[in-house]
């Protein structure tokens, strides 16, 4: 195997990583071969394994690095989960094992991500139903001042804790994001152990 079939295989196997991480290692492995020359590729090759073990590796330790990292925003959150889903695929168990725990990581993804979306539609509806209860408070205002002022006050107790709850709803999505990414990062850990640093 050469230089190129070695990074044509590379380059496969990574293929479903983030773009941004897939630059990083695809550019890792372009130039730990252009430092080691044309004269020392036999031995690069040899140094790195097998392309498939060299990119689950390399899955499993942006995984381990996405695991570590606090939450910067919920693209990059989904980009760590997507990791952490692959690497524990690349993990080194056997295929049905690995299945099993794969369909099982997805399935709790989306229970919790669902569980986090009926939180946020909850939040949402509160705040939405305050609005014609301010309304209807504001035209009560001008005909029955304690009622149109009682039902004014209670819309905006509403709405108030609607925007409260949605904004915490929101933090409860990214953090629920981010702990799903460390606990697939964790599992990289385990059942692949340290590789190579990159």
């Amino acid at each position: 195997m050469n230089r190129n079939e070695y990074m044509h295989h590379l380059e496969y196997r990574l293929r479903r990583l983030p773009r941004e991480e897939y630059e990083k290692a695809f550019s890792y492995f372009t130039e730990y071969f252009e430092e080691a020359g044309p004269e020392n590729e036999a031995q690069a090759i040899e140094d790195l394994g097998p392309p498939e073990m060299a990119a689950d590796q390399i899955i499993r330790d942006f995984a381990i690095e996405n695991a570590s990292e606090p939450v910067k925003n919920v693209k990059r959150s989904i980009s760590a989960l997507w990791v952490g889903v692959l690497a524990v695929f690349a993990a080194p168990i056997g295929v049905p094992l690995a299945l099993m725990l794969g369909v099982l990581a997805v399935m709790l993804v989306l229970v919790v991500l669902m569980l986090v979306f009926c939180i946020f539609m909850l939040t949402i509806a509160v705040a939405v139903a305050a609005v014609p209860c301010i309304i209807v408070g504001i035209w009560l205002l001008f005909t029955s001042f304690a009622d149109g002022a009682a039902t004014l006050g209670a819309g905006l107790i509403s709405l108030g804790i609607g925007i409260l709850l949605t904004m915490g709803s929101v933090r409860l999505g990214k953090g629920a994001l981010h702990m799903t990414a460390r606990l697939f990062g964790r599992a990289a850990v385990q059942k692949g152990g340290k590789g190579h640093a990159k």
